[in-house]
């Protein structure tokens, strides 16, 4: 699971999305085999997964979180019906990478570029310099090199960043971290389909250091925490499952968790804006600080840092907006 494929200009998006409950493809509950489990002995796991659906439910029932297609003014109140698509499930992307497995081995085509080459590409630049940022603050505030040292010194330390890409697909994203100087590079996803792909692509391109498994990032059996975690369209994916808000819930559980302490989580998404992601995260925010005060602690575990804001614009209904939306968020 990689991201949503943009539709045409000319067609509806709510058509391109919308599919009755009826017609959606069975879910398999993102069930792994053991047998085919690919985690290393350093990614071991102590979470119970049933435990996390529970906790998200019992958080939905409690009313205080709200899906992001609620955050828009000129939304109508939404319909469970016209927001779920087969782009949610898993057996969709099982079939596409199945697809684009075999057109790999046929005719050596990476398969989609998902938001389009060039917008993997800014993200990865953008993302790049943010690193950057943040370490050279880190470093001035040990050393008192000055800046041209301190930028070599960086661009160093930059290969030292501990990267996770969830819902990976075909990997061509950690492919250009990769050449952007990160060097820690791992990608998850829960179509074994979509690993397969990305490590014959990796193996073919001379990424042979990024380590890919399978794994779902909701019940993710991952307890590293990362520096940098990157999603382009995995959240976006998963809100269009017919238990969206549920598995939302358990998605921001699954990134406190996995983002380390003063590390970075990067959302590229097209069906979120800048403002519906940032007011997803103060929901979720609310929540855990509630659960944090009886722990005797109360800060907030994510907190916007940046966007980016080159992506083209247009117009519509006297408001301007962007397909595509690129957010940072810090964690405590």
């Amino acid at each position: 699971m990689a991201g949503i494929r943009l539709p045409p200009e000319d067609i509806d998006i709510s058509q391109a999305r919308a599919l009755l409950t009826a017609d959606l493809i069975s879910d398999d509950d993102r069930s792994i085999a053991a047998d085919s489990w690919s985690i290393k002995s350093d990614y071991g796991s102590t979470l119970d997964d049933d435990q996390r659906h529970a906790d998200a439910s019992e958080a939905l029932a409690a009313a205080r979180f709200c899906a992001a297609s609620d955050y828009s003014s000129d939304k109508e109140e939404p319909d469970a019906e016209t927001i779920t698509s087969m782009l949610g499930y898993q057996s969709y992307w099982d079939a596409t990478y199945a697809d684009e497995l075999t057109n790999f081995r046929e005719h050596g085509d990476a398969g989609e570029v998902w938001f389009g080459a060039d917008v993997m590409e800014m993200v990865a630049s953008w993302t790049k310099g943010l690193c950057i940022d943040i370490s050279q603050r880190h470093l001035q505030n040990h050393h008192n090199d000055d800046d041209s040292e301190s930028v070599s010194q960086e661009d160093k330390d930059l290969s030292g960043w501990s990267v996770l890409d969830v819902g990976t697909g075909n990997g061509m994203l950690l492919h250009e971290l990769a050449k952007q100087g990160f060097s820690d590079l791992t990608g998850i996803d829960y179509s074994e389909g979509a690993i397969n792909l990305a490590r014959s692509l990796a193996n073919r391109d001379g990424f042979i250091g990024i380590k890919l498994l399978v794994d779902d990032v909701l019940e993710t059996k991952l307890e590293k925490k990362f520096e940098l975690v990157m999603d382009k369209g995995t959240l976006d994916a998963i809100g269009l499952h017919q238990d969206g808000q549920i598995k939302r819930i358990m998605y921001w559980e699954s990134m406190s968790r996995l983002v380390a302490p003063g590390g970075l989580l990067v959302i590229t998404s097209c069906n979120n804006t800048k403002e519906e992601l940032v007011q997803e995260v103060e929901s979720f925010n609310q929540r855990k600080i509630g659960e944090m005060e009886e722990e005797g602690k109360g800060l907030k575990p994510f907190w916007y840092l940046d966007h980016i804001r080159s992506y083209p614009t247009f117009m519509f209904g006297g408001s301007v907006g962007s397909r595509v939306a690129t957010v940072a968020f810090c964690v405590r």
